[in-house]
């Protein structure tokens, strides 16, 4: 093959399944020009991977943009329709995997997984193209047509996991109300002995109480943000006050810290052992901030007075569980109980809630 009219670059030489792969690092700025994706228009049964979500790709790019000191990028996988070569830099067997991948020009490359960190990439290159020095790793598969891509994309993805919400944030240390989060828990003695930070939904018979995925949806409840928003000192302040208030004015949990009864029990007979109660507390402080900023923690504390049973089913059927006495947690039932909590503890009913309100008497009618 002519190097002259050909990519070239260094590259590492594997082996599975008795075939032939490649390792190589791509400069970013080489990404968009030669990583294809396969046209929308195409049926699936004739694409090799999935349409490109467009959704997804400025979260992507701003991630790269707003860490461009320490973003971090797992390997492209493409296969390669077209001439390719491997050069070894030597001959002795220690070495012969390491060498020289050239690959003609007219080759065709696809994009088996990784398609949307390509297109982000391109995003990202427009706004600061300084970044195409940096380079990529991928791993090339020699193309051996529609099924067997096709095939690769469906083993490549055939066992990954993706993490917990929980997860996530206990590993994420640049957002701002993840980083809160963790240390509000770290903080409380009940939370720190009863929050599970890898589960997202604990079974009935967890020693926990709660996920740090809803410890934080509280919380964003609690300043009415969405995941990845600033928080200022005020409202930071307010998180830091709001769960030390809270725990203590929740007898159950405080029977939890006691040894008195088990996560396992309290989430069998009361409805503040379950995630719909905790993001119903977050609207709850929200809305005593912002009625009574400066008694807001009053009205927190008026929730020692609330019958939590599941027994209850004047406050909470059709609320908080559904006439079974199944708990049932969406936006709908978050709101709902929230709703009759304000009733219980003085709070008013905002337009949005009597709305709410319509919306489950009509449900029951």
């Amino acid at each position: 093959m002519d190097s002259a009219f050909s990519y070239n670059f260094p590259a590492l030489r594997g082996m599975q399944a008795g075939k032939e792969y490649f390792v190589i690092m791509c400069p970013l700025r080489l990404i968009p020009k030669i990583f294809l994706f396969n046209e929308e228009e195409i049926p699936a049964q004739y694409r090799a991977q999935r349409i490109l979500n467009k959704n997804r790709i400025p979260e992507i790019t701003n991630y790269i943009l707003d860490n461009s000191d320490d973003y971090v990028f797992s390997s492209l996988t493409a296969s390669i329709d077209g001439e390719l070569e491997f050069l070894p830099f030597s001959e002795e067997q220690t070495w012969n995997d390491l060498g020289r991948l050239q690959i003609s020009l007219d080759s065709r490359f696809l994009i088996n997984d990784g398609q949307h960190r390509r297109a982000a990439i391109e995003e990202a290159l427009k706004i600061s193209p300084e970044l195409g020095d940096e380079t990529i790793s991928v791993v090339f598969f020699k193309d051996e047509g529609l099924q067997n891509s096709q095939q690769i994309f469906s083993d490549l993805n055939r066992h990954a996991v993706n993490t917990t919400t929980s997860i996530g944030i206990l590993y994420d240390h640049r957002d701002q109300l993840s980083i809160l989060t963790k240390e509000i828990v770290a903080d409380n003695d009940l939370l720190t002995r009863y929050t599970d930070s890898e589960r997202v939904n604990l079974s009935k018979n967890s020693p926990k109480l709660m996920a740090l995925n809803h410890v934080f949806n509280t919380n964003l409840r609690l300043l009415d943000k969405s995941k990845g928003e600033t928080i200022d000192h005020t409202e930071e302040e307010i998180v830091r006050e709001f769960w030390p208030v809270l725990c203590e004015s929740i007898p159950e949990w405080k029977m939890i810290l006691n040894k008195e009864i088990t996560p396992r029990e309290l989430r069998a007979n009361y409805i503040v052992g379950h995630g719909v109660f905790l993001e119903a507390a977050g609207i709850i402080g929200k809305a005593a901030v912002d009625h009574d900023f400066n008694q807001w923690k009053s009205y927190i504390k008026k929730l020692a007075n609330i019958d939590w049973s599941r027994t209850n089913s004047k406050d909470w059927e059709n609320r908080a569980f559904t006439s079974n006495g199944r708990i049932q947690k969406s936006n709908l039932t978050i709101r709902l109980t929230a709703n009759k909590i304000k009733q219980k503890i003085g709070l008013p009913l905002t337009n949005y809630d009597q709305k709410t309100e319509q919306k489950m008497k009509v449900g029951n009618n």
